[in-house]
């Protein structure tokens, strides 16, 4: 199943080829840079315990509401509408104090949707039914019943859940495009003390990166795949663009 936002970075592109690559012998699947999660949508469950995690805390309160008041945010999205004027409300409503994590997460909902290439800042003046947005819900929602949602940064999740039984998925913020991820700092220090933390673990990790010298250097003596994809912002009628991926892993 396809995942109900876009995202910075999505996998919807390389998820089959991610998904492909697992390792068979583990119980507990923990999705540590979750984003729009298309790795975790991708499949109806992946271990006996699904752990799902972002430090971003207004989208974890989206995962949230959409996990336990689905049918609630579907009512709060009713009559809003897909326009600049109220894009640029949302943008300034969604994190002021007073607002039910619902009223949050509608807006904040509706800044992922509306805005251009999953930014969140620019309007994307696409053509697309608020209703049919919400489609949708109710099997996201089944799908997410038995996932525990949690928002934590990486470190402290990874420490927590490290056994010889976990296998770690982890689509960091990719090296150099850090910029790109509203409200995130992701550092080249967070790049270093990620290696460090996953040279050291118990379990299996596998990891999607972009293709630069600075992080095959840093992962040199793990297992290395080039991949390719098309962007997935290419205008029409223009020529393709392709990017170059990494897939990472310790097993």
């Amino acid at each position: 199943m396809d995942s109900f936002i876009k995202w910075i970075g999505g996998k919807k592109l390389l998820r089959n080829k991610i998904c492909e690559k697992f390792p068979q012998d583990y119980q507990k699947y923990v999705e540590v840079f979750g984003g729009a999660g298309w790795v975790l949508f991708n499949e109806e469950r992946k271990g006996k315990t699904e752990i799902f995690n972002d430090y971003n805390s207004e989208l974890i309160n989206l995962y949230r509401c959409m996990k336990y008041h689905a049918e609630e945010l579907k009512k709060e999205l009713q009559y809003m509408l897909n326009s600049r004027e109220l894009f640029q409300d949302f943008l300034a409503q969604y994190q002021m104090r007073g607002l039910t994590d619902i009223q949050r997460a509608a807006r904040y909902f509706m800044i992922i949707k509306t805005s251009y290439g999953a930014k969140l800042t620019v309007f994307g003046c696409a053509k697309k039914n608020v209703e049919n947005m919400t489609l949708m819900f109710e099997k996201i929602q089944r799908r997410l019943n038995a996932v525990v949602i949690e928002n934590q940064d990486f470190e402290t999740l990874i420490k927590s859940k490290d056994k010889q039984d976990t296998f770690f998925y982890l689509d960091p913020p990719y090296f150099g495009t850090e910029g790109y991820y509203k409200n995130i700092e992701f550092k080249k220090e967070d790049h270093v003390r990620l290696f460090e933390i996953l040279k050291r673990i118990n379990g299996k990790f596998l990891l999607s990166y972009n293709d630069c010298e600075f992080i095959r250097n840093l992962y040199q003596d793990f297992d290395i795949e080039s991949v390719e994809r098309y962007s997935n912002l290419t205008a029409a009628n223009s020529e393709k663009k392709i990017f170059k991926e990494l897939i990472i892993k310790n097993y």
